[in-house]
């Protein structure tokens, strides 16, 4: 298996990107090559104080490199020469398995569909995050890839989350909950009703409407909402996460009695933080692409690239985009 790696993605490109990748190979057996794609000189640099390079490293030349705050768009008519135009290029032509970057989301995106193309039956890819809740994390789908949504296009997104969920959160019946303002069947508009109706209807353990406050409770392992609600929750909780540790922070230095406390918490603490850091989880799938795409914070650490690899070798392992393209064949035969 070969994943092919955005080395000039994030803001700490090429050199976390390299050790992530260093750290990949290193915990796993043969099965794993990682393919580092961007400018040759620069992911060599990098290289440069890692010693005896493994054989089941490879670097692929990309010269072009796609900025954070680039039109999509422009990038898929411009930079065909970019690290994330050539590795998921790769996956087109066969040369890797999967692709992973910490790099332009939108463009990522972007690339994606229009390289991969849509698995069938798909009609809007999605992407696919983690959330901590008490029990465990849960996946919240869509956080972005589209702002509006048909109820049809929801449905979609719950049937992929529930065939991701069971991969990467060893979930043999995930709950999918329908993310709203109330618990009520009517509740929300006319897109969120009839996409109600769907999901109650489909193969899947629906649970009804979630609010937003259920996510974090652990009530559901699936919360299937639009791109625009789940971008919102995305960054809305990276805030309150840096705020807490922030003002945690402040209040166990004033002074010397702060200080004592905080030492006999600090294994409370260091747990608490491994629960919120999204560096733990590594990436987010596109899921409905038919390929494996795993997009990364921009300010991704070794840790998180290490994970997003280790996450899309699972993901390409139980085969997911198969177990999703069979469970919407199910659905087209009932309707």
């Amino acid at each position: 298996m070969r994943i092919a790696v955005d080395s000039m993605g994030g803001d700490k490109a090429p050199s976390v990107v390299v050790d992530g990748a260093l750290s990949a190979l290193r915990e796993t057996g043969e099965d794993l090559e990682v393919a580092l794609v961007g400018r040759e000189a620069d992911i060599r640099a990098a290289l440069s104080s890692a010693g005896e390079l493994p054989s089941r490293l490879h670097i692929v030349d990309a010269p072009e490199v796609v900025a954070m705050d680039e039109q999509p768009a422009a990038t898929l008519r411009k930079k065909k020469q970019s690290s994330i135009a050539v590795g998921l290029r790769m996956q087109k032509e066969g040369a890797a398995d999967g692709f992973i970057s910490a790099g332009n989301t939108g463009a990522v995106a972007a690339n994606a569909i229009l390289g991969l193309g849509r698995i069938k039956g798909v009609s809007r890819p999605a992407i696919a995050t983690f959330a901590p809740t008490r029990v465990g994390p849960c996946i919240i789908l869509d956080v972005g890839a589209n702002v509006e949504n048909k109820p049809e296009h929801l449905l979609q997104f719950g049937v992929m989350g529930s065939c991701y969920a069971q991969v990467a959160l060893s979930k043999d019946e995930p709950r999918v909950g329908l993310l709203n303002v109330g618990e009520e069947k009517s509740k929300g508009g006319d897109i969120l009703t009839r996409a109600y109706d769907l999901l109650d209807g489909a193969d899947l353990n629906f649970i009804g409407n979630v609010e937003g406050r259920d996510i974090f409770r652990g009530d559901v392992e699936v919360v299937v909402c639009d791109g625009f609600v789940g971008n919102v929750i995305l960054k809305f909780t990276e805030s309150v996460v840096d705020m807490f540790y922030a003002v945690m922070r402040e209040e166990l230095t004033k002074d010397m009695r702060a200080k004592f406390g905080a030492a006999l918490l600090k294994p409370a603490f260091r747990k608490l933080r491994s629960t919120f850091d999204y560096a733990e989880y590594g990436g987010a799938p596109l899921l409905g692409v038919d390929g494996a795409c795993m997009i990364c914070h921009g300010s991704s650490s070794a840790v998180a690239i290490k994970n997003a690899i280790l996450a899309t070798r699972r993901f390409i392992k139980y085969d997911v985009n198969s177990a999703i393209s069979e469970r919407l064949k199910q659905h087209e035969r009932k309707a």
